[in-house]
């Protein structure tokens, strides 16, 4: 029998992005479905049964809203798949096409984007707001047309309407970070990790400055794995006070990343409480957790339930450079405690948090499009 094809679209990941390749088309590989993908790669590529198809990176954002947008149209057009899933709000266009076209089409919304929007540093600060409103309407429009959206927060589908949404969390793989010998957590050395986007609202400046407050007869350092963005944001950070006690270490991989967890003994996520974040879900959270290492959070009402609820961590207000500082000498000056701690959130992850469990509402959400076509 012929496998159903169905292609995955987006001009703002790259193509071996967590959420888009190793969690969903791979799961939808796995059940059967003939899966093309179309996203930033170097050239074509086959890999774990997922056809990608290259989109060249693009020069400038408008470069990527405009050509890059209009390449990634033709090549999906070309493909004939029967169910279109596109991962980006600037794709909404695309995905109206593609419905007039008369195909399937299912929007993935990751964030909340007009909130995000509104802390663009590089959208004019007076253009923000009009951006984000335009934002909201695009969504509602394509929402009313599309045949279904996938949110990956409880938030974020209250913001859809309830009869096409499904909501797939974006929790980690079950042991993909963890090392097949792991180092015993009290044999490691001080170190604690940041892993993911650089930005100012993610914390960066305070996470640095806390350092300058820890003692340091600790002899604790900070492994930063990740892009800033913008690029100018590390000369930046590299002049404050704590930098000289940190390893940065640039972009890593998923095995790398598994290997760096293994050396550390606690991962920080001490984002801004923008709207954008205070609902989030962050995959680095339950990452965390899963590599059974404990946690230094923002202290918001769902990431308490989360962490206090698992008492896998420490919550602390992400702007107090202080409590920051106290927080991760605690868990070096308490490695028994911290050990355990990780532990709980590792065994948390397995028991509720974790993908597993989720990509069967994926494959829900495909299984009722394709019996609504016949």
């Amino acid at each position: 029998m012929k496998k159903l094809r169905v292609c995955h679209l987006s001009t703002v990941h790259s193509a071996f992005d967590v959420r888009i390749f190793h969690k969903q088309c791979r799961a939808l590989s796995a059940a059967g479905y003939a899966v093309d993908l179309v996203a930033r790669c170097d050239g074509d590529n086959d890999a774990h049964g997922v056809r990608i198809h290259g989109l060249p990176a693009a020069g400038s954002r408008f470069a990527r809203m405009t050509a890059t947008i209009w390449k990634a149209f033709r090549v999906a057009v070309k493909l004939d798949a029967r169910i279109y899933h596109f991962h980006d709000a600037e794709l909404i266009v695309v995905g109206l096409l593609l419905k007039l076209l008369g195909k399937t089409v299912i929007y993935d919304v990751h964030e909340d984007v007009p909130s995000a929007i509104v802390n663009r540093t590089w959208i004019p600060r007076l253009l923000r707001f009009p951006f984000a409103l335009c934002c909201r309407i695009a969504e509602g429009i394509g929402a009313v047309f599309f045949d279904a959206v996938i949110t990956a927060t409880r938030a974020i589908a209250g913001k859809f309407p309830q009869h096409k949404t499904s909501v797939v969390q974006n929790y980690p793989i079950l042991h993909e970070l963890v090392q097949p010998n792991q180092t015993p957590y009290q044999e490691r050395p001080s170190h604690i990790a940041y892993v993911g986007g650089i930005t100012q609202v993610r914390g960066i400046r305070e996470m640095v400055q806390a350092l300058s407050l820890v003692p340091t007869e600790r002899d604790i350092r900070f492994v930063v794995a990740g892009a800033f963005e913008p690029a100018g944001l590390l000369r930046e950070i590299k002049n404050i006070s704590g930098w000289e006690r940190v390893d940065f270490v640039g972009w890593k991989s998923r095995p790398d990343v598994s290997r760096l967890l293994d050396t550390c003994r606690a991962g920080l996520l001490l984002f801004h409480a923008v709207p954008n974040h205070i609902d989030a879900q962050p995959n680095k959270l339950f990452e965390y957790m899963s590599a059974g290492i404990p946690v230094v959070v923002s202290d918001f009402p769902l990431w308490r339930e989360i962490v206090a609820g698992a008492q896998c961590g420490l919550l602390v207000d992400p702007l107090d450079t202080r409590a920051i500082a106290e927080a991760v000498t605690w868990i070096i000056e308490h490695p028994a405690e911290a050990e355990e701690m990780g532990r709980r959130g590792r065994h948390a992850v397995r028991d509720k948090y974790n993908w597993s469990l989720e990509s069967h509402k994926l494959l829900d959400v495909y299984k009722r499009l394709t019996d609504d076509v016949g």
